[in-house]
């Protein structure tokens, strides 16, 4: 049984996201009109944004309602419960889980997803309404970082390819540590600093021996470093989204599909707003007419350019199905196979647009490309052997207990 449901975890994560890649790509590419015969691009992200967000929370919803157990109140469900005084049992909050994608995201993809991973408190902990308000706050501020992020990382695609995207954001480690030193103070072992420094090598070698077309050297060059600006503008707040995370499931006892669903939910209701108002010119955010509402904008575009919308049904569907089969991986199998998945994951997203839009990489590229996920598989490597080592201690302090 447990087989069964790794290999339905592993081809639900490999499946969904990789669909997600694909209509993600093609998002960002222009669409014809069916009026002018012109290509086009859509520049909605709000709208892609809204569709991810409100598929995520409705899927999370009713993946917490199936799951919950007899007697449960809508507050034990959505990991809201308050601790009586007198009580001395945990809350009943669910387990601590960590978050992933995305993006989702880009999710995952926006943001959805995805980050480091904390242990519950061991000892019981009354949750009051204060805990209860600050809970929400939080959930709160993650919504608006990857409200934030998602765009620039949408607009990123106009000046660079999928496959340095893929790459550069297997470099999230980089932004998280950052971000966890500065905001919350954490330290982090050596080997993590051999991983950001084989992840930063990597990346400069990738975009150092990319082919570049004579005569436009100069301006390729611009648009390239604009875009991986607006990439690592991206990565950092995605950075600063999971070192909130961290900081949720260190200090609450709530569940990974509790968290899926607040903060999808609060995505909803912020880029739900952004599209009725009357918004100013914004880059990435709101690039199109001056204090028009961003919803006429992008009814306006779906109407006439009908083949935008199997992509972004595509987007929304696999994006939110993909961080459930994330979450069910985290709960039975645990955080390394969950780092394992993801990185080949990554891995075979890469291949797969080169494959599907026909990139051309040179061998400097690849080489980039291998020194990224080389580092990665370090810190695999090293998790999985602090892993090995706790269950070590785990069996010996049993064998202890047995004897006495």
């Amino acid at each position: 049984m447990s087989f069964v449901r790794l290999f339905v975890c592993v081809a639900g994560v490999y499946s969904m996201f990789l669909l997600w890649a694909v209509a993600q790509e093609r998002l960002s590419v222009p669409f014809v009109s069916t009026i002018t015969g012109q290509p086009e691009k859509f520049k909605s992200v709000l709208i892609m944004n809204t569709a991810q967000s409100a598929a995520s929370a409705l899927s999370s919803l009713i993946y917490l309602v199936l799951r919950r157990k007899k007697g449960d109140t809508i507050f034990d469900t959505l990991g809201l419960t308050l601790t009586p005084k007198s009580s001395t049992k945990p809350q009943a909050n669910g387990s601590a889980a960590t978050s992933k994608p995305n993006g989702v995201a880009n999710g995952h993809a926006n943001g959805y997803s995805k980050g480091g991973s904390s242990s519950p408190p061991t000892s019981p902990r009354q949750f009051t309404a204060e805990d209860r308000r600050s809970l929400m706050f939080r959930y709160l501020q993650c919504s608006l970082f990857i409200t934030t992020a998602a765009p620039f990382g949408f607009a990123s695609l106009s000046h660079i390819s999928y496959p340095t995207m893929v790459l550069g954001k297997s470099c999230k480690l980089v932004p998280v540590m950052i971000m966890n030193v500065l905001l919350y103070r954490r330290k982090f072992a050596a080997h993590k600093y051999l991983v950001v420094a084989m992840v930063t090598a990597g990346i400069t070698m990738f975009m150092s021996f990319g082919e570049q077309k004579h005569g436009k050297n100069k301006g390729v060059a611009e648009s390239s470093l604009w875009g991986l600006f607006l990439l690592v503008v991206n990565l950092a707040i995605d950075g600063a989204t999971n070192s909130t995370q961290d900081e949720v499931f260190s200090k609450y006892k709530v569940t990974g599909q509790q968290m899926m669903f607040w903060i999808n939910s609060f995505c909803t209701i912020v880029t739900g707003l952004l599209l009725v108002l009357p918004l100013p010119y914004i880059p990435t955010i709101h690039p199109g007419t001056n204090w028009e509402r961003e919803i006429t904008q992008a009814w306006q575009y779906i109407q006439t350019h009908p083949g935008v919308v199997s992509p972004l049904v595509q987007f929304a569907l696999t994006g939110s199905l993909g961080q459930l089969f994330i979450f069910e991986t985290l709960q039975h199998f645990g955080s390394l196979t969950l780092v394992t998945i993801t990185l080949t994951r990554k891995l075979f997203t890469m291949l797969l647009s080169v494959m599907v839009y026909r990139h051309r990489l040179t061998l400097g590229q690849w080489a980039g490309a291998a020194v990224v996920f080389a580092g990665i598989s370090v810190e695999a490597y090293v998790k999985r052997k602090d892993v090995h080592a706790k269950r070590v201690m785990q069996e010996k302090e049993k064998a202890k207990i047995k004897d006495l």
